[in-house]
């Protein structure tokens, strides 16, 4: 399911310019995901498509993401159960508009004009600086998230999450536009050192590790995951959900408890802890009760971290 909607394409200032036809090049290119048709599209006419993550609705059953794609003047939504799936619907939405409405044209510009890559960075834009930097380096897409609203009416500031790959960076800004575009250059100063010939990973780039991985849990000399290796976890009265927090504090992770409104197949509560390790780990658990619930998915938890930690 997709929608869409754009305005009318402003006129061409270089009526010499030539102009790009997206239909001749699906034609020489088959094969090619909406999602690299429409970048390759936008890298040709100077108008590098923009996502965003609009909603994630994540049922246990059938999870629902929807997410807007804007290119130029053009802005459209895809649903789907991945978020890839919801980008590709997007981007799908946005080829279909381009290639049916004759009146939206972009010029490629002249070869005679200034290289953008060339120009001080200052006078680009981030938010596809950011994407063209991931897209070459094989990382994900970046995504954007509206965190908070705030401000008197006269005065507004908005805060925008930007995700990239394990890593968060925030913006402020008076317009939402404004929060993106900050959020982006944050990433874009880490990178400023590195060759945009070199493939490398955003670990090196960003310059730290990761944070909690399997590597590191396995290897970790602290005292709380060594007494979890050591541990039965079938101690009655035990409080798992203290000793995950602890575990959590000392190898430098987050646990967040997502309770589940449905109940289970037998009746009982349901809940997901979710540890923000490297990769995420989610944990399912079920009760009488929400914090017996939660209980059992700390268990479940760190029993999982116990097998992890105790393999070589």
């Amino acid at each position: 399911m997709s929608q869409s909607r754009h305005r009318a394409a402003a006129p061409l200032e270089r009526e010499d310019s030539g102009t790009f036809s997206l239909g001749k090049m699906i034609t020489a290119k088959p094969g090619k995901t909406p999602i690299q048709v429409l970048h390759e599209y936008g890298m040709k006419t100077k108008n590098i498509p923009v996502y965003e993550c609009e909603r994630s609705d994540m049922q246990i059953h059938v999870p629902t993401f929807t997410f807007r794609v804007t290119v130029g003047d053009i802005t459209c939504t895809g649903e789907g159960t991945s978020k890839k799936l919801a980008k590709h619907r997007a981007a799908e939405a946005a080829i279909n508009i381009l290639k049916a409405n004759a009146s939206i044209c972009f010029a490629v510009p002249d070869p005679l004009m200034p290289d953008p890559s060339k120009q001080p960075k200052n006078q680009l834009n981030p938010i596809g600086s950011l994407q063209e930097l991931a897209i070459h380096h094989g990382w994900r897409l970046p995504e954007y998230t509206l965190s908070q609203e705030g401000g008197p009416a006269h005065k507004r500031e908005y805060t925008t999450i930007c995700k990239l790959e394990s890593f968060m960076e925030t913006g402020k800004g008076a317009s939402k536009k404004q929060a993106k575009r900050n959020a982006a250059e944050k990433f874009l100063a880490k990178f400023s050192n590195i060759s945009p010939e070199n493939h490398i990973s955003l670990t090196n780039v960003v310059g730290h590790s990761l944070g909690c991985t399997w590597h590191s849990l396995r290897n970790s000399p602290g005292e709380k995951i060594n007494l979890l290796k050591r541990s039965l976890l079938s101690i009655p009265n035990t409080n798992y959900i203290q000793l995950l927090s602890e575990i959590a504090k000392e190898q430098g992770f987050n646990i967040t408890y997502l309770d589940i409104e449905e109940l289970s197949a037998n009746g009982q509560y349901q809940c997901l802890a979710e540890l923000s390790t490297s990769p995420i780990t989610v944990c399912h658990g079920s009760g009488i009760s929400c914090s017996n619930a939660q209980s059992d998915a700390a268990h479940n938890a760190l029993q999982y971290l116990k097998i992890i930690a105790e393999r070589k």
